[in-house]
């Protein structure tokens, strides 16, 4: 068995050692840190001699680096940083900040207001892990009854289930400019759309309810992602029920086009941010919540 590392420098010698490079000399870092110039003298002398190199050499008043303190100081900074992350993370979870956040979010959802509150949570986030995961249809029931997740968006309420709207979504059925489907007379009936290919997004639930979702064909092909089913759209195959934000970019560019269909086709959605278990939602989640209908509430 190898013998366990003890490390012959401490904590404090190499914040002292990174005050004398800050502050331009011993005496100033004295004066900041209220501590002797003696003491600081004392404290990097003996790191050098722990270590065997030179970090510091004095010229003058000040004290320059040498090429080898250059290495050592931007490696001791990151060390003291992951301390100070360590300790802020420390305090956090004593006052119940959680360590580890976990989202599931429907796929209808725009992503924009999601990755704003991301972005915005960040900055007050403690080191707590955000972990977002995509739920599609009877996925979004899983994750706000099984009590994995702390904040679930889903596109359908479950009974008894309350929730904040965030975000109002159309679906929109679509093809490839030159499908078929786009080339008939315009509407087209939905036995003729029904004719062909549909392509839909799995269901990510445990028990797949047959009798939500989209207007489905007899013949369907099924994917885990939007991505993929507009990459087989621009390749002319099939059709498929679009989120307007997402397929507006591919209008814009003229290669996939809206489907007429007669009696009207577009689906419209609420999207709502449900917190499982309210009881149990500490002050990370509680934030990121406040966040999201921030930014959801912004985008619409």
């Amino acid at each position: 068995m190898s013998t366990p590392f003890r490390a012959k420098s401490t904590l404090e010698q190499w914040r002292i050692f990174q005050a004398v490079v800050d502050y331009g000399g011993y005496a100033q870092a004295a004066s900041q840190l209220n501590k002797s110039q003696s003491s600081l003298n004392h404290a990097v002398s003996k790191l050098q001699n722990l270590l065997g190199i030179q970090l510091l050499e004095v010229k003058g008043r000040k004290a320059h680096l040498t090429p080898m303190g250059e290495v050592m100081l931007r490696r001791s900074k990151l060390l003291s940083q992951n301390i100070q992350d360590l300790e802020t993370l420390a305090a956090s979870l004593e006052q119940g900040w959680e360590p580890k956040l976990a989202v599931a979010v429907e796929i209808v959802q725009p992503q924009a207001p999601v990755i704003k509150a991301l972005k915005a949570f960040l900055p007050d986030s403690r080191g707590t892990r955000v972990e977002v995961i995509d739920t599609v249809v009877s996925g979004a029931d899983d994750a706000i009854h099984e009590g994995e997740f702390d904040l679930v968006i889903t596109a359908q309420l479950p009974q008894g289930v309350l929730g904040e709207p965030l975000n109002s979504v159309t679906l929109v059925p679509v093809v490839h400019r030159n499908h078929p489907l786009a080339k008939m007379p315009q509407p087209v009936s939905i036995d003729e759309v029904l004719q062909h290919v549909q392509l839909v997004i799995k269901d990510t639930g445990k028990n797949p309810k047959q009798d939500r979702g989209w207007l489905r064909a007899e013949q369907r092909w099924t994917f885990s992602s939007f991505k993929q089913v507009v990459d087989v759209l621009k390749q002319g195959l099939g059709f498929a029920w679009l989120p307007m934000h997402i397929a507006q970019s591919y209008f814009e560019e003229e290669s996939l086009v809206e489907l007429n269909i007669q009696g009207g086709a577009a689906k419209s959605l609420t999207t709502y941010l449900v917190v499982p278990r309210p009881e149990l939602l500490g002050p990370a989640g509680q934030h990121f919540s406040k966040l999201l209908l921030q930014h959801c509430k912004a985008y619409r």
